[in-house]
């Protein structure tokens, strides 16, 4: 973010956590800089104040990615178990070891998204309930 003088800072974090920590700074400035330059230190007590913030919503994306992923969950594991039951032939591998990588890679890929999938329900998930508590 741009502090001015042609300095930038990078902040971890979204906006909101950026003027937390600019905050932070400006009030350790105002401190250091004591009671000599009253206008500026004005200035940097409004800018520390930070905008109340509405309640926080759902967007549109989440909501529906709440309410699409448990299905999508579901074919995963579909997905998953109809690549195991191939590759549970012991035989398979000897038969036919194209068929076998195919199932391979498609069983890795669909765990890959069901992992996806799952920490993306759970982070809404709990965003949901920490919405609906606030």
């Amino acid at each position: 973010a741009p502090e001015g003088d042609g300095r930038w800072i990078e902040y971890a974090g979204g906006y909101t956590d950026m003027l937390a920590q600019r905050g932070a700074d400006l009030k350790r400035e105002a401190v250091t800089a004591g009671s000599t330059e009253d206008t500026r230190e004005e200035t940097r007590e409004a800018k520390v104040s930070l905008p109340s913030s509405p309640k926080r919503r759902l967007n549109f994306n989440e909501k529906h990615a709440l309410e699409t992923l448990p299905k999508r969950i579901a074919k995963l594991q579909a997905e998953i178990a109809k690549q195991q039951r191939h590759l549970d032939d012991p035989d398979l591998f000897q038969k036919n070891r194209k068929k076998f990588d195919q199932a391979s890679d498609a069983l890795t890929k669909a765990q890959q998204e069901l992992r996806e999938a799952e920490d993306k329900w759970l982070e809404l998930e709990v965003l949901r309930e920490e919405i609906e508590q606030a």
